[in-house]
């Protein structure tokens, strides 16, 4: 196969972003964008514009801003679903793609859709067609493809091709394929269908990791054939996840040898700033023995590895840290650095700040400058992301005060700010909780206060940075009688302080989503 480029297919907006938990507002979706854009990835596919205003906004607002990837829309093959995506992704001219899909297995044929193959190859060529008015590049994937019998996804393909589809992408939907059956059925579509031999389409694969099997599965493909692997940062996505970019990026990499000389676009020492940046906006943490970008990684507990590394690195890593990002530090800032230094600081790591936002920033970096020595990098990464994880502040932390020990009942007194609009606080409230520890006893106080019963499924607490200072970072995840989980941050060199602003975010993302939807506000 002449064609050696490798295309990297980024979903973590789209498919990485249905995993329960991870949503991102518009600005945390702008800022994976543009790091995406940094890491050089060939597409980034940016949202499914049809399902909801706020998803629209968001794909239709990355077309305008981002610029190098080609900036894709999801759509079925349904009309409105179209016209959605191609009004959304427009801005990005040239580089603008519609990727519409249709199931195609038997399963979902008859028990999902009740059409025959006949009925679906019409749905899909009408689907291209449509899609082909709005744009020049247009992705076709059957859904379920893995499951679907090879010879009618023979004709999909054909049939999709011929309707201007220049990318095909056959999706393991459900994480069912093994490594040898997937190679086999990509290689015999790229034997059967003459177009892709002739460069006129290339084969796509998106893989579920179900199985475990994800990343195995797209790199079978790719010695199969297949020109462009669709993943996201860190794996995240539906259910199991889905094929991690970093993984299959530095697989490609290291073993071009026996990949047949095959390469990718991506710029590998963006890729652990782009996995923390993913990790801290969706509030999925990345477990530590992850590959590549787990904070084990590239650790060496045993003494024959540690001697064999002092010798010589290749004895025991196959790939240089470096090479992927890690161990790329500068000098921390401290409490006597200035705005203009903190502004620089940013601008270096890649943010794109207000003046309003670099004050905003700039207020809390004077607040943990009083409290540890040195602020490092990630320290005031994890402030830029508190500040872009920042909803419309309904309350606001004003004190906070813990009584707790082995001999005593925890208490927490907390005051609040209520806001109302854009206005100054309209009243400022006070309330005590007590409960099984100090942060329980802080967020039952903090929803007397507020009027809210969150019920807490996930608390994590990460340092973000070394030393006895650091700076600690919560993420909780809480239900508050909706159905869906809500997300909320916080960072302190205080953990219960920490947790209180993580748990104060969760709230005031439930009651910003509920005032969006027409919902009355709990009044306290």
């Amino acid at each position: 196969m002449k064609n050696k480029r490798i295309l990297i297919f980024d979903t973590t907006l789209r498919d990485g972003e249905q995993c329960p938990g991870a949503s991102m507002n518009l600005r945390e979706k702008l800022e994976v964008a543009r790091q995406l854009a940094r890491l050089n990835v060939d597409v980034i596919e940016a949202g499914f514009p049809v399902i909801s205003d706020g998803d629209f906004a968001s794909v239709q607002m990355i077309a305008k801003q981002i610029k190098g990837p080609i900036i894709a829309g999801l759509a079925r093959c349904v009309a409105k679903d179209i016209d959605a995506a191609g009004a959304a992704v427009k801005p990005a001219g040239r580089r603008a793609r519609i990727h519409v899909f249709l199931a195609t297995s038997k399963i979902h044929r008859e028990f999902k859709l009740g059409k025959a193959q006949d009925e679906i190859l019409r749905l899909a060529v009408e689907g291209v067609k449509r899609a082909k008015s709005y744009v020049d590049d247009v992705e076709f994937s059957p859904e379920d493809g893995s499951r679907t019998e090879p010879e009618f996804l023979v004709q999909v393909c054909k049939a999709a091709i011929e309707a201007g589809a220049t990318t095909l992408n056959i999706p393991d939907t459900v994480g069912w394929a093994v490594p040898e059956q997937y190679a086999a059925l990509i290689r015999r579509l790229y034997d059967e269908v003459p177009q892709f031999q002739w460069g006129k389409a290339i084969i796509s694969v998106h893989c579920h990791d179900d199985l475990g099997l994800a990343v195995a599965n797209s790199l079978a493909a790719v010695k199969a054939g297949a020109r462009q692997v669709e993943c996201t940062v860190n794996g995240i996505g539906e259910r199991a996840g889905n094929a991690a970019l970093e993984e299959i990026v530095m697989a490609i990499k290291t073993r071009r040898d026996f990949f047949g000389g095959v390469h990718c676009g991506v710029n590998t020492r963006e890729i652990v700033k782009s996995s923390r940046l993913v990790s801290r906006m969706c509030g999925l943490i990345v477990q530590r023995s992850k590959a590549i970008v787990g904070e084990n990684a590239f650790a060496h507990a045993s003494g024959i590895h540690q001697d064999g590394i002092l010798k010589k690195r290749e004895t025991y890593e196959i790939m240089n840290p470096r090479e992927v990002g890690w161990g790329q530090t500068d000098l921390p800032l401290t409490k006597h650095s200035g705005r203009a230094a903190v502004a620089a600081r940013l601008k270096h790591l890649g943010f794109k700040m207000t003046d309003a936002d670099v004050a905003a920033i700039f207020a809390r970096f004077k607040e943990i400058g009083d409290k540890k020595k040195f602020v490092y990098d990630d320290d005031l990464t994890a402030l830029v992301e508190g500040h872009i994880t920042e909803v419309p502040e309904t309350w606001t932390l004003d004190y906070l005060s813990v009584s707790s020990g082995s001999q005593t009942v925890p208490t927490a007194t907390v005051r609040l700010k209520r806001f109302i609009g854009n206005k100054a606080p309209s009243e400022v409230l006070q309330d005590a909780g007590i409960g099984d520890g100090p942060v329980d006893a802080t967020l039952k106080a903090i929803d007397r206060l507020t009027k809210t019963r969150g019920k807490l499924m996930d608390y994590s607490l990460r340092a973000v940075s070394q030393g006895k200072d650091a700076l600690g970072e919560v993420t909780v995840k809480a239900d508050f009688g909706q159905g869906e989980l809500v997300t909320g941050k916080g960072a302190s060199t205080d953990v219960i302080e920490a947790s209180a602003r993580a748990y104060l975010n969760a709230v005031n993302r439930f009651l910003c989503s509920n005032s969006a939807k027409g919902k009355k506000q709990p009044q306290p």
